[in-house]
């Protein structure tokens, strides 16, 4: 169990957590070097949310608390290939249902070292950290949003069972400058089971 604060809920699970190639565990602030090496690589930093242009502006943003907490990190033969960001949020409701809608719910968020594209590695990643949502967080949905043009990442959402929820014309601003389209996809805990047991 690392020191550093990880997301409410978090603590909850025995980390690290193991799938059949990669281990996942809550990011240190020890970990930024080494995700500020594959996130400033330009075919990541094009579509990631915030893109910092040196190292030490990108570290003092990392290991600010809130961020930190909701980012775990990805190992292979213990070496740090990647990203993930579990940030577990209030569902919307109605004033007098509020209470039994806060914390149900995570947004997700990836990214690889570009090195490891192409071994399934990010899909296995993805696929565990829902498991982790719905089996060991009992969170009833999870969402991911990307640019459109993110075809790599909106095909990751597809990979690991997770469905189109809307398609936003012209609604996110690049750091381009550009308008782009984007996507939000989501996943219900029932869906996921579903799927699982090969039920409909």
């Amino acid at each position: 169990m690392t020191d550093e604060p990880v997301s409410e809920g978090l603590e909850v699970i025995a980390w690290p957590v193991r799938t059949e190639r990669l281990e996942i565990r809550p990011a240190t602030a020890a970990d930024g070097p080494a995700t500020w090496h594959y996130r400033r690589q330009e075919s990541v930093a094009l579509w990631i949310t915030s893109a910092q242009p040196d190292c030490e502006q990108y570290l003092a943003d990392f290991t600010e608390p809130a961020r930190l907490a909701a980012t775990l990190v990805i190992e292979c033969d213990g070496r740090v290939i990647g990203d993930l960001m579990l940030a577990i949020e209030d569902a919307w409701a109605q004033a007098e249902v509020r209470d039994r809608a806060r914390a149900v719910q995570a947004e997700l968020g990836w990214s690889l070292d570009p090195v490891q594209t192409g071994k399934g590695y990010a899909t296995e990643a993805v696929a565990e950290l829902i498991r982790i949502c719905f089996e060991e967080l009992h969170l009833r949905r999870v969402t991911a949003q990307c640019f459109a043009d993110n075809e790599s990442s909106w095909r990751l959402m597809e990979r690991v069972g997770m469905r189109r929820e809307s398609h936003d014309v012209r609604g996110s601003l690049h750091r381009s400058g550009e308008w782009l389209d984007g996507f939000t996809y989501a996943l219900l805990a029932d869906e996921w089971r579903s799927a699982r047991l090969g039920t409909p």
